[in-house]
């Protein structure tokens, strides 16, 4: 008898475990799932580039981008940039060689792409998006900060924010003369910029919305 009951006992608490168990299951199971959200950032970075330096700059500018944690970077020319990735972008970084003390036409064709093929305007797809601009030219003053300042210009002109960094405007090169090439403090400058741009999108991301915007 005695042996019985402790029997029925135990049968009485696994039973009771049990049925404990494959409640708390259910009620896991049932609970909705969290969605996914991801913090990742999207850095574009894109040139032109005839005689490669620009190119060059633009890859160590791409390396400091992903220097800071869950940044993704777009590394492509002017011509290649679809207004997919433009405006899945929180941030555009352009470079240009120094024609004429100005950027290169192909630089002001991608600018002008924004309006006549992107349709970036009225409703100002650009807005609040982190812009910055670099440049290489020949000579030591040949016009980099003016290209520069053309570039922000035009970013200004569709309410993005600009920052700089490697330069009071931004990271530049001077690739003739006694300074031929792209030397390690001009990569180091664009590796700065890179690496500033990402870190204030990232901010700004991580941040409320700006008055006015959803």
């Amino acid at each position: 008898m005695l042996l019985r009951n402790v029997f029925r006992g135990n049968i009485f608490w696994v039973s009771l475990f049990v049925v404990v168990w494959w409640c708390g299951c259910v009620q896991v199971s049932a609970q909705p799932s969290s969605p996914q959200t991801s913090d990742g950032l999207q850095v574009l970075v894109t040139y032109h580039s005839l005689s490669g330096h620009t190119a060059e700059m633009a890859r160590n500018v791409q390396k400091g981008a992903e220097s800071i944690p869950g940044t993704t970077v777009l590394l492509k020319t002017v011509g290649q940039v679809t207004a997919d990735e433009l405006f899945g972008s929180d941030a555009v970084i352009v470079g240009s060689p120094v024609y004429w003390s100005n950027m290169s036409g192909e630089v002001k064709s991608f600018f002008d792409r924004w309006q006549f093929e992107f349709g970036v305007f009225p409703e100002w797809k650009m807005r609040d998006k982190v812009g910055a601009a670099f440049a290489t030219g020949g000579q030591v003053s040949s016009g980099k900060e003016v290209t520069m300042l053309t570039i922000l210009a035009a970013m200004l002109g569709n309410k993005m924010i600009v920052v700089s960094d490697g330069g009071a405007f931004g990271a530049s090169a001077t690739t003739e003369g006694d300074s031929p090439g792209i030397n390690d403090v001009e990569r180091t400058n664009a590796w700065a910029l890179g690496k500033r741009v990402a870190e204030v999108a990232g901010m700004i991301k991580r941040g409320q919305s700006f008055p006015g915007q959803p």
